[in-house]
């Protein structure tokens, strides 16, 4: 009897055992913060691939602001074709109202000579058009005879260029040149002409003798070819200092009011082609009987 209820208690361990086996789940968290990582690795990846991925729509904006110029620019092209194509219609009428009056500004000022200038009512009423059309092209009368320079000068260097265009040698379009700006004050009329413009443009602070550079500049570029074929060590220099002085010497006959003879053209041209063939080294002048 006394041994039945002593082995009861000994199977009772059995139960003790299950509790035992529970720690079986509490190792199932401890196997979760390992599986954790996972997701960890996951954010740790993201920034790494999307700074990758921005540069994209980086470069697109980049592409805007070229676009946004040409689109704040079609206003003005726009604008600026349809003031054009006006011109261009009008054109014609503006370059035949210009020259109407550079022609009348060279007859009026002939007529008036050196005692006295023309006003700009003088010279509308022999153009045949209005105040409105004259100052549509000049600001002044300042600005009309500056413009009648630049004409002046632009047919002359054409004539020269066609008459040099004749000869082969530099020494012969050398005399082309000398004789043809000569020629302005050979013949009367036209020595009139261009002595009453040069007179006008006197206000201006111009002369036959100073004229505006770019007046002069036309006239010195056709002379650096044969300058330079002729030997010059420094051929636009040497062209710019016989234009001044064969322009000096055309000034000195229009106010003198003579002609240049052919044997002062021979002359001049010697003496220019003798300036720019030598060396380069500067002549000692002799004085007569020395």
């Amino acid at each position: 009897m006394k041994n039945a209820p002593v082995s009861e208690p000994e199977s009772e361990p059995v139960p003790v055992s299950e509790p035992v086996s529970e720690p079986v789940p509490v190792s199932e968290p401890e196997s979760e913060p390992e599986s954790e990582p996972v997701p960890v690795s996951e954010p740790e990846s993201k920034p790494e691939s999307e700074p990758e991925s921005e540069p994209v729509p980086v470069s697109e904006p980049e592409s805007e602001p070229e676009s946004e110029p040409e689109s704040e620019s079609k206003p003005e092209g726009v604008a600026s074709r349809i003031a054009r194509q006006t011109l261009a219609r009008r054109a014609p009428d503006y370059t035949g109202e210009v020259q109407q009056f550079l022609d009348a500004g060279r007859e009026v000022m002939g007529r008036c000579g050196t005692r006295s200038r023309p006003r700009v009512a003088d010279i509308v009423a022999e153009a045949g058009l209005s105040n409105d059309a004259f100052y549509r092209h000049f600001a002044s009368k300042d600005a009309l005879v500056l413009a009648i320079l630049e004409d002046g000068a632009e047919r002359l260097t054409s004539y020269l260029a066609h008459q040099m265009e004749k000869e082969s040698t530099p020494q012969g379009r050398l005399r082309r040149w000398v004789e043809g700006v000569l020629s302005q004050a050979a013949d009367p009329d036209i020595a009139a002409a261009t002595l009453a413009v040069l007179w006008n443009a006197g206000d201006l602070g111009h002369s036959m003798a100073a004229p505006p550079p770019a007046t002069n500049a036309t006239l010195t570029t056709l002379l650096i070819e044969p300058v330079a074929e002729l030997g010059s060590p420094d051929p636009s220099l040497d062209a710019s200092l016989i234009a001044h002085a064969i322009i000096g010497r055309l000034s000195d006959h229009l106010w003198q009011g003579d002609r240049p003879t052919r044997a002062e053209t021979d002359h001049l041209v010697a003496f220019c082609v003798a300036a720019v063939s030598g060396s380069g080294e500067p002549r000692r002048y002799s004085a007569p009987g020395t």
